[in-house]
């Protein structure tokens, strides 16, 4: 079994190398393309020529594993196939290290090169990742060939290479990737936002269809339900678990995100105390954060507080006694979370690991992609899985002009948590389960108006992965590369989860709400805590999920392939977000209509790029 992730990085390469012209296409005979940010890092910016040769540009050499990228390719490959006589085999860091850590060698070489480059070595990771140097502009351009360049986008400006990276043939097979050469932030997004403050309009329905919209018009000749006012986690554990008696006690699950929420813990609790649910045990809930954050204004760090509320309260709400691990990254930037994610795996405290955030596959670079994949594939090695939000914006044409997937979601060793519109009923079962995509409609005039298509869960065809093999017969021959998402749970914000958390609110202050919220970053905690259930019925780690998913006995996964019973839901909104005094706004919000996604932007039968192939039942956790 391979997952094509040599095939992505040489796409990559292929496609940074053949923008290479000019002299330094014709001066290097003897030299090799790493991955690296190339030309692409400047798209839609103007040249305002070369950079000052003596300006400094600290830059990070990733050096390859030892044994080479094919063979630690190979090892996560064949840990996660259950026909591998070495499935399920997991190392533990050390062993790792003593495997695959890059060698004394090659950085006693690579710091070599870097020197005679004149290039000063300012120091090796601590498990020998990358080598740090700083030298001048002039220097970078003849030790890698770059070019590098000023440009100007947007009222910004940024360096970048106007050619893609070299180095000699001798000591490319020692590196992995070079990042640093474009200062053009790489920012990751949250994918659940809200606003400094918000509660509940009202009315809403305590469960699904609970109170008709009977005193607003019909809509497509049918009176809708109000929406929900937000599932609660017992509504939730109810329709996805089946009344198991599994809590993930025993289990440790990994979140990441950008920042710290400063009342996490007390927001979590409250939250859980309200509804009817065991608070935090002492040392339950930890948090590893670095020393400092930093770019709190170019990454919103109080947008994240949102993000990490919704996560922790989606994960302790699925698994109750499972310990739950928070790891804030410095900032919103590439380099950031991925040595977040480095600190994950060097940790190994958890098994499972709940990522909410992403971007647009078309701002990822080659040194971003060598470098996140380094860290997947050690934690694929030591059995740790990554759920990561397949994203909110559907098909992202309309956001970047391109119909794309997300990364790191498209990556082949993470799974891509989708979307739904769920139904819970009055008794707790799940009533239906659809498509997130919505469109919404504005009321004028006593009609509902359409407002366009306003958000959906992401999806599609990866450009820079080819089709993994556990993809293979069970996703659409027709198409090509690494299909996005896999997996999917309840995403629609119409039907999303009652999240509490401290707010600044206009009048009086900060203060503790809560309010609906929903968003991919809602179904990956979620489906963070299923797979902590199972991890505790199994006893073992599942490492990457993928294989066993598409591989799962029938009934393991609903497959997700008709409409709801309703076209969606009607929404009431307080026009100032916090109270009935600015007076109401009501919108009907669509179900199953994901922008281009699946057939039309509906969900089909099988795989769609909607709800890949479908939710796992509670038959996942007791025996599939």
């Amino acid at each position: 079994m391979t997952y094509a992730t040599k095939a992505s990085v040489a796409a990559l390469l292929a496609t940074v190398a053949g923008l290479v012209a000019g002299p330094a296409a014709g001066a290097a005979p003897a030299r090799k393309a790493v991955p690296a940010a190339g030309p692409q890092a400047a798209k839609g910016a103007a040249d305002q020529g070369a950079v000052a040769p003596g300006k400094p540009v600290t830059l990070r050499i990733y050096l390859t594993p030892k044994g080479g990228s094919d063979a630690l390719a190979a090892a996560a490959a064949a840990v996660s196939d259950p026909s591998s006589p070495t499935h399920g085999r997991y190392l533990t860091p050390a062993q790792y290290e003593a495997a695959y850590r890059p060698t004394a060698e090659s950085v006693v070489a690579v710091e070599a090169y870097a020197r005679d480059g004149g290039l000063r070595v300012d120091g090796v990771e601590a498990h020998s990742r990358y080598i740090t140097v700083t030298g001048t502009a002039a220097a970078v351009d003849a030790t890698f060939g770059t070019g590098l360049h000023r440009f100007a986008a947007g009222g910004d400006s940024f360096d970048a290479p106007t050619h893609a990276a070299t180095v000699t043939a001798a000591i490319a097979p020692r590196v992995l990737a070079v990042s640093g050469l474009s200062t053009r932030p790489r920012a990751m997004k949250p994918h659940a936002t809200a606003p400094a403050a918000f509660v509940n309009g009202t009315p809403c329905s305590a469960y699904y269809g609970e109170k008709p919209a009977s005193d607003q018009p019909p809509f497509q000749g049918r009176t809708l339900p109000y929406a929900p006012c937000g599932y609660v986690p017992a509504q939730l554990r109810s329709a996805y678990e089946g009344g198991t008696a599994l809590n993930g006690s025993g289990v440790t699950v990994a979140i990441t995100d950008a920042y710290a929420s400063p009342t996490i813990e007390s927001d979590a609790n409250t939250y859980a105390a309200r509804h009817g649910d065991q608070p935090f045990a002492a040392g339950q809930l930890t948090q590893s954060n670095p020393a400092r954050f930093t770019q709190e204004r170019l990454c919103d760090s109080l947008g994240w507080y949102g993000e990490e509320t919704l996560d922790v309260e989606a994960v302790h709400g699925m698994a109750p006694g499972a310990n739950v691990l928070y790891y804030g990254s410095p900032s919103c930037l590439d380099q950031d979370f991925g040595d977040t994610l480095a600190r994950v795996v060097d940790d190994d405290k958890a098994s499972v690991v709940s990522n909410s955030w992403g971007d647009l596959e078309s701002n990822e670079t080659p040194d971003g992609v060598a470098a996140y994949e380094q860290v997947f594939q050690q934690g694929v090695l030591q059995g740790i899985s990554f759920l990561f939000s397949s994203g909110d914006n559907g098909d992202e044409v309309a956001s970047s002009g391109v119909g794309q997937a997300d990364y790191p979601t498209s990556d082949p060793y993470v799974t891509s948590v989708g979307g739904t519109s769920t139904g819970i009923g009055s008794t707790g079962a799940l009533s239906f389960q659809t498509g997130w995509g919505t469109d919404k409609f504005t009321l004028a005039s006593g009609a509902w108006t359409p407002a366009g298509f306003l958000y959906g869960a992401g999806g599609g065809f990866s450009s820079l992965f080819a089709r993994p093999a556990y993809q293979q017969g069970t996703v659409p021959g027709n198409t090509t590369g690494r299909a996005v998402p896999d997996v999917a749970m309840d995403a629609d914000p119409t039907t999303g989860m009652l999240v509490g958390e401290t707010q600044k609110f206009p009048k009086g202050g900060n203060a503790y709400g809560e309010y609906r919220i929903g968003g991919t970053s809602l179904a990956a905690p979620l489906m963070a805590g299923m797979q902590a259930l199972r991890n505790q019925r199994t006893g073992a780690r599942g490492g990457l999920l993928n294989p066993t998913l598409y591989g799962a006995a029938k009934g393991t996964i609903t497959d997700v392939s008709a409409p709801g019973p309703d076209a969606g839901n009607v929404r009431s909104d307080y026009a100032n977000g916090v109270d009935p005094s600015g007076g109401m706004v009501y919108s009907v919000r669509t179900f199953d209509q994901d922008s281009s996604l699946g057939d039309g932007g509906a969900v089909t039968k099988g795989w769609d790029s909607i709800t890949g192939i479908g939710v796992p039942s509670a038959t996942y956790l007791t025996g599939g």
